[in-house]
């Protein structure tokens, strides 16, 4: 096949690097620490079995035809109704699209926003996954410097003005990798921002609910006046990742870009999917099961954190209020991303952080998932790598 042209899309494009991590993860004892899965004590197997069963014996034929690229009634009409109790979202001048995981979302939004060449501003460090799919439809990555709260304003706006950017790509709580929040100062100003220079924000917001200790920061689309700003949301890290159930929240016009670009991608979000997940809204589930696997993620978050304190001097770590990621930072002149392999034929995986920096780099950092390990695994996982790290800072 090499005869094969390629589009150029692909150039600077080589495939997740957390997916290709996962390939050397099958190993017997392999303790990772890599991924972003949610605990298997948190997958809710049987009750979904229960939800299938019923809303296929109650409207399995719907379910089961072709749906319609809006979404399957049911879920509309509760979605909404959480969006609106929930988030406090009036949803008089925006509408929601089902979406295929809030990754789907992301991709629509490039689809129906962005050219070749456009700018796009991100966070640095970033969310891996949508850097490459903003790669993909060959946008200008343009990195904005964050720091303890998040993406800094005047930079920012420096590069608002600069760049004239189409699109700004924002986690703000429980960042992916960081584990960072933005801070509650920061987001009324970055709706506004975005009005003033005429870009969009997409508002990623997965973690949100993973919530251990402090209190909830309002969205950055519940400061939007002028329909600026997309919020994307998720199911998959509150009840499953496999469901691939997430939604799109956008003003009207854009939304219907939206729904256009998604017929061509997948005509539908699956209706099963959606009908299960209409069910944990509408017997109000979610909530008691969101509650009910808190206790477990806060407990392997501590040990975690109690962990990385006795790691060799200099090491710099955030400390989430919530979510699935601690970033750790070693000192000047360590190399995570060459001890990788080394970390691997010990027996332990994490995820080098310069694949998190659109511009490179940053070698000396790495993401901690702590989600997907038990405690147990996360006491020998974590004492293998200060005995590594020690050894090559020694």
């Amino acid at each position: 096949m090499d005869s094969v042209s390629y589009a150029r899309r692909f150039d600077n494009v080589t495939g997740s690097a957390i997916r290709e991590i996962f390939k050397v993860l099958g190993r017997p004892g392999m303790i990772s620490f890599a991924g972003g899965n949610p605990s298997l004590d948190a997958l809710p197997d049987k009750l979904c079995a229960d939800l299938a069963r019923d809303v296929l014996l109650a409207d399995g034929k719907r379910i089961l035809q072709y749906g319609a690229t809006e979404g399957y009634p049911p879920f509309l009409e509760s979605l909404t109704a959480y969006l609106k109790e929930h988030f406090g979202f009036s949803m008089e001048e925006d509408g929601v699209l089902p979406t295929t995981g809030s990754t789907s979302g992301m991709d629509l939004l490039l689809k129906a926003l962005v050219n070749p060449g456009d700018a796009v501003l991100v966070e640095s460090p970033t969310f891996l996954g949508n850097m490459q799919t903003m790669h993909l439809y060959e946008a200008n990555l343009i990195p904005i410097e964050s720091d303890e709260g998040g993406v800094k304003l005047d930079a920012l706006e420096e590069a608002a003005r600069r760049y004239h950017p189409r699109l700004f790509y924002v986690i703000p709580t429980f960042q992916n990798p960081s584990g960072r929040t933005l801070a509650a100062d920061r987001r009324k100003p970055i709706a506004e921002m975005a009005a003033k220079y005429g870009f969009i924000v997409a508002e990623d917001d997965p973690y949100r609910d993973l919530r251990y200790r402090g209190e909830s920061l309002p969205p950055i689309k519940s400061y939007d006046t002028t329909g600026n700003v997309v919020y994307l949301g998720s199911f998959s890290k509150l009840v499953s990742p496999g469901l691939r159930v997430g939604y799109l929240l956008a003003a009207q016009g854009l939304l219907r870009k939206c729904t256009i670009g998604k017929q061509g991608t997948d005509l539908h979000t699956p209706n099963l999917n959606q009908a299960i997940i209409d069910q944990f809204l509408r017997r109000d589930l979610l909530d008691r099961h969101i509650q009910s696997i808190i206790p477990g993620y806060r407990e392997k978050l501590e040990l975690m954190l109690g962990e990385l304190a006795s790691f060799p001097e200099g090491t710099r770590y955030t400390a989430p209020e919530g979510g699935l990621f601690i970033f750790v930072e070693m000192p000047g002149g360590f190399d995570a991303t060459a001890l990788f392999s080394e970390a691997v034929e010990r027996g332990v995986a994490y995820v080098p952080g310069t694949h998190f920096y659109p511009d490179g780099g940053h070698h000396n950092t790495l993401r901690l998932n702590f989600s997907n390990s038990t405690p147990q695994q996360i006491h020998e996982g974590m004492g293998k790598l200060r005995e590594l790290f020690a050894a090559h800072l020694g």
